[in-house]
């Protein structure tokens, strides 16, 4: 269905319907689950978070902290070879951290990032492949609206998935800019260098994007300290992100009114997507289907780590026809129970924070997989006269750095769980 182009809830739902009058040959059991899964599946209160994340990504993206934020990192940056695409890779990093969303600091990013690129001689193929790929920044620096959901699905603590996140995030952002380092030195006429900003001006500019950096702290600082919950915290940050946008009188009547519709549009196409994943989760649970894989996998002995590799390219080759959030809600009832089953040298709390991030970073990946990585349309279309072979051309040395920091994380799952030893 998906292929045929159905939205994946609708899809999602129908299979279950239809899985559950297989299974049991009458609709009594669909439709009284319809009476009380609508409010179960929503009143869970660790789902207030998405809309209110969203909110905040709206209200910072009206408030023009993505250009300070750009300008900053080019002030630091700018003079090395590379040094623009560097800041791309900054601001992408910056921004994600109180956005939440790849999606959109991949398009935001794009609007901010890539005029520059170009206006400083930039390729085609590096200043798209760069962008591309810091978008993905935005659902791995926390807060993330997908780890949230992961976080609903699997039943983990959200603020440990926050924190686990961050290590592995910082490492995708050095990541990308090493490789940007080693693109301009293989071919040098792919960026230009600047002229060096002095200290003054670059600290000046630093001061410009405190807002960034209050904002963050006190959401993310607030969860950890146990100020705030995570819908505490949330709710905080996208009042503290409007008040931002209203001081810098980049915020109206009619601006508070489209953050709120467009806030209002992407919950509802997140929370079809999960009510589909409800309906098909039910078909799954009579089925006993995720309970006999994870018996199977058990039962034949295989190595965990090689399961976990299989897994892994799944989500890759999944990530070439399908959204990040489509990917978690689809797979997980039914990947999460079968990996639990294997023994992977940890406890059931610290496996599912550690497996939470790889899989939140091969989603992450999959967005950026030729040929038909989510961000790379996006990019492509934001960039006329860029060949969409160009923009294929220009993220392969990031997926490869994906790869690299997959293969390390995986390898030793310390760097993950560290700050989560460290704090709880």
């Amino acid at each position: 269905m998906v292929f045929l182009r159905v939205p994946i809830g609708l899809a999602m739902m129908v299979v279950g319907v239809v899985g559950t009058w297989l299974v049991t040959k009458t609709f009594n059991p669909v439709m009284s689950q319809f009476k009380t899964l609508t409010y179960s599946t929503f009143a869970s209160h660790s789902l207030s978070v998405v809309p209110l994340f969203l909110l905040m990504g709206q209200f910072a993206t009206m408030s023009g902290l993505s250009t300070k934020i750009f300008k900053a990192a080019t002030a630091w940056l700018g003079h090395r070879k590379g040094g623009v695409a560097m800041a791309a890779i900054g601001a992408s990093a910056g921004f994600g951290s109180i956005v939440g969303s790849s999606l959109a600091t991949a398009a935001t990013m794009g609007r901010v990032a890539l005029p520059e690129l170009k206006k400083y001689g930039y390729s085609d193929s590096l200043a798209t492949g760069t962008v591309a790929a810091g978008g993905t920044l935005g659902i791995l620096i926390p807060p993330s609206v997908i780890l949230v959901i992961f976080a609903v699905l699997t039943e983990q603590n959200i603020a440990k998935l926050f924190m686990g996140a961050f290590i592995p995030g910082l490492l995708a952002a050095i990541g990308y800019i090493i490789v940007i380092a080693i693109y301009v030195r293989v071919r040098p006429g792919a960026g230009a260098t600047l002229e060096r900003v002095p200290y003054v001006e670059r600290f000046k500019a630093l001061f410009d994007i405190w807002p960034v950096l209050a904002v963050f702290v006190l959401v993310i600082g607030g969860i950890y300290t146990g100020v705030f919950t995570p819908t505490e915290a949330a709710a905080i940050g996208a009042a503290g992100t409007g008040l931002i946008a209203l001081a810098n009188r980049s915020l109206s009547l009619a601006g508070i009114r489209d953050a709120l519709i467009s806030t209002a549009m992407s919950t509802a196409m997140i929370f079809l997507i999960v009510f589909g994943a409800a309906v098909l989760n039910g078909f799954l649970a009579l089925s006993q289907l995720p309970q006999f894989s994870a018996n199977w996998i058990g039962e034949q002995g295989f190595n965990p780590w090689v399961v976990l590799a299989i897994v892994l390219v799944f989500y890759l080759i999944l990530g070439c026809v399908m959204d990040s959030l489509s990917m978690i809600l689809l797979t997980i009832p039914i990947l999460y129970p079968m990996m639990m089953v294997l023994d992977f040298g940890m406890t059931p709390d610290e496996f599912g924070i550690w497996f939470g991030i790889i899989v939140l970073i091969a989603v992450e990946v999959g967005l950026i997989t030729p040929p038909v990585g989510m961000n790379l349309f996006i990019i492509n279309t934001m960039s006329p006269g860029t060949k969409l072979s160009d923009t294929y051309w220009g993220v392969l040395p990031f997926v490869l750095s994906d790869i690299v920091r997959t293969i390390i994380l995986v390898a030793f799952p310390a760097i993950t769980l560290c700050l989560v030893w460290w704090i709880y």
